[in-house]
């Protein structure tokens, strides 16, 4: 099983995404290296942040981790063919958006990859321009990441650009480690986050983390959380994970 390159030229090293605020994280599956290695660099010199693997099985468990914002998916892949792939995650409730690129271009390809789940079909060869353009496209609409870089829930407000936490007793600056923590917080409010979905989004898919560094990072944000005045709580969700609650129904 190949792993994932985890090159990053831009998004958790203090770099600011394309769009100007969140990072924006893509998943390429492609079982061309060659091509991936061409796409990355391209979409790395454009500010997104880029995981690869090279077939269908790796790509699927990829997938449900929740950890990427968009997925690039090439139809024929080994072990696990690319339609297989989405229809799978489609029937698990996953949405995130996924543009399949793909040598196949009759019309009936078209409306196949359209009917698995695909939110876009791009036809190979492309141009990089056009592959840049849709990725843009596919980010303006209302499930995209685009948005201010500011955030707010309860008493609290983040900035994920400037890795900043505000309450009601003043503000605080954030590690790179405590800023992604907060962004996957405050992206999914009140909702339970397992421990596989932190650590896959802040430390990157199969990085091998110790659970012991997620809950270190947890206990670091509780005390932000108390240093800016904050009544928001990150709660324990034994046997799960974490979500972050409003000590009350009001939300404040």
């Amino acid at each position: 099983m190949r792993r994932m390159d985890k090159r990053r030229l831009f998004g958790y090293n203090g770099r600011e995404g394309p769009q100007g605020g969140m990072t924006v994280r893509i998943l390429m599956i492609e079982d061309s290296e060659e091509l991936c290695d061409a796409v990355r660099f391209q979409l790395e010199r454009e500010g997104y942040t880029v995981d690869v693997c090279h077939d269908g099985d790796d790509g699927l468990r990829w997938i449900r981790e929740r950890a990427h914002d968009l997925i690039l998916l090439d139809r024929l892949l080994p072990r696990l063919g690319g339609l297989e792939v989405l229809r799978t995650a489609r029937e698990e409730g996953i949405a995130t958006p996924v543009l399949i690129m793909t040598a196949l271009d009759g019309v009936r390809d078209r409306v196949d990859g359209l009917d698995a789940g695909a939110d876009d079909y791009l036809v190979k060869p492309f141009a990089t321009e056009e592959l840049l353009a849709r990725i843009r496209a596919m980010g303006r609409r209302p499930r995209g990441w685009e948005g201010s870089s500011l955030q707010r829930s309860g008493d609290l407000s983040f900035d994920a650009v400037e890795k900043t936490l505000h309450g009601p007793a003043g503000a605080c600056s954030l590690s790179k480690r405590e800023s992604g923590l907060f962004e996957v917080f405050f992206r999914n409010p009140g909702q339970v986050l397992p421990r596989s979905v932190l650590l896959a989004h802040v430390w990157g898919p199969d990085a091998g983390v110790e659970d012991g560094n997620l809950d270190n990072y947890v206990h670091f944000l509780r005390r932000r959380l108390r240093a800016v005045g904050s009544r928001r709580e990150i709660k324990t969700v034994r046997g799960v994970g974490y979500r972050m609650d409003a000590p009350d129904a009001s939300g404040s």
